[in-house]
């Protein structure tokens, strides 16, 4: 096969990873009211669990993709692929909270951080045109979990407790991740680089996160993802304290999910014909508008419209913070600067979860939360105008500090 089209099997092998193992982590979502039920432990303290994955998965996704940079991205993937299985298994044995919150939350984070981003950066290393479109359909996997993997999770508890179903989804994450992993490739040189766009093969990491694009770049992710994170995670609860019932509060996490699909193909096609930046403005407005208009929701119809405008918003623009960090710094170091970035963007995701359990816990509601996180993503959208222009070929961003 050639290697153009073996760049297109690598975009397919990224959509099905980050699928299956952002569908795994995210089924907690679904188990929380199961979890809390059968054992006594506290919503705050399950929602624990969510926010040491996204603290465990931006740290590790650094390395791992640093790492991935110098040894190429298979090994990498497969090694993930192996601890998030085992990660899924041994929270399903857990009988005390801080071991689930150890299995579930900080080694199910450590592995899902292996497959974001150093796929996102193998694949724009295998794709030299229509970069947009190729990283929106990696990430096309995040969307098509809630309609595959979270509506499977909720089968599964209609049909055996907690932890059997955790065990099965351990044991379909290493039936499918890891055979799939044997067929990841390392991009070839050639195509590493193309005309015109600046590779900067000499600056060093340590200039790179210095400089005004990162710091913009990772402030911007952070607030995006701080404001999404609460509404994604507690919005099915919130569903249900409504009065709606669990099987159709899951197909709320569903819609969102299909609207986040659409919106990663239609905003990666528009970033790549319209401009990334201006793209992902437009998409963090209707975001944080989206996380206010939660507040007014109480009828399932009402939820699937809100839910349809937020998903196909924060869905959009995720994608667009890998083409931004390629355009500022090039390949060959972009799994490290992207893996940096969504570090920092891991500590928003990890508020979210906390805070609004801890809002349910001391209000009896959700209300404040989305009124939170709807004033951090209009914060998103201030930081994101700061962007600086692009470089040049042989210009390389210019620090903030020495």
């Amino acid at each position: 096969m050639s290697e153009r089209r073996y760049g297109w099997v690598m975009v397919a092998l990224g959509a099905l990873m980050t699928c299956i193992a952002v569908g795994a982590m995210f089924s907690l979502a679904v188990f929380l009211r199961p979890i809390t039920e059968s054992t006594g432990w506290s919503t705050t303290a399950v929602s624990g669990a969510m926010t040491l994955n996204f603290l465990a998965m931006g740290a590790a996704g650094f390395g791992w993709g640093a790492l991935s940079d110098r040894i190429g991205p298979r090994p990498v993937v497969l090694a993930g692929a192996i601890l998030l299985g085992l990660g899924l298994f041994l929270a399903s044995r857990a009988q005390s909270v801080l071991a689930f919150q150890l299995s579930f939350g900080l080694l199910v984070g450590i592995a899902v951080g292996s497959f974001f981003s150093p796929m996102i950066a193998a694949v724009m290393g295998w794709i030299s045109e229509r970069r947009g479109l190729a990283v929106a359909l990696v990430s096309v996997g995040v969307g098509v979990a809630p309609m595959t993997m979270s509506p499977f999770a909720a089968w599964l508890i209609t049909q055996m407790d907690w932890r059997a179903a955790q065990m099965v989804i351990a044991v379909l994450v290493w039936a499918t991740l890891v055979p799939a992993a044997l067929f990841v490739r390392r991009p070839p040189v050639a195509s590493a680089v193309e005309q015109g766009v600046p590779e900067q093969s000499s600056m060093k990491l340590r200039d790179a996160f210095l400089s005004a694009p990162f710091v913009v770049l990772a402030l911007t992710f952070f607030a995006c993802c701080a404001a999404h994170a609460g509404p994604i995670f507690h919005t099915v609860t919130y569903a249900m304290t409504c009065g709606i019932a669990p099987l159709a509060a899951v197909t709320v996490y569903s819609v969102e999910g299909l609207a986040g699909l659409g919106g990663r193909l239609a905003l990666g096609v528009a970033a790549d014909r319209l401009g990334v930046k201006r793209v992902l403005i437009a998409g963090l407005v209707v975001q944080a508008l989206a996380a206010f208009a939660f507040i007014s929701a109480s009828r399932l119809g009402e939820f699937y419209a809100v839910a349809a405008a937020f998903g196909f918003a924060y869905g959009g623009v995720m994608p667009l913070y890998a083409v931004l960090a390629r355009e500022y710094f090039g390949q060959r170091i972009l799994g490290a600067v992207f893996g940096a970035a969504a570090m920092v963007s891991s500590l928003g995701m990890a508020l979210g979860p906390a805070i609004g359990g801890w809002i349910f816990d001391t209000f009896g509601q959700y209300t404040w939360m989305y009124v939170y996180s709807g004033a951090i993503g209009l914060g998103a959208v201030a930081i994101a105008l700061a962007f600086p222009p692009f470089p040049q070929a042989a210009r390389a961003p210019v620090p903030v500090a020495a």
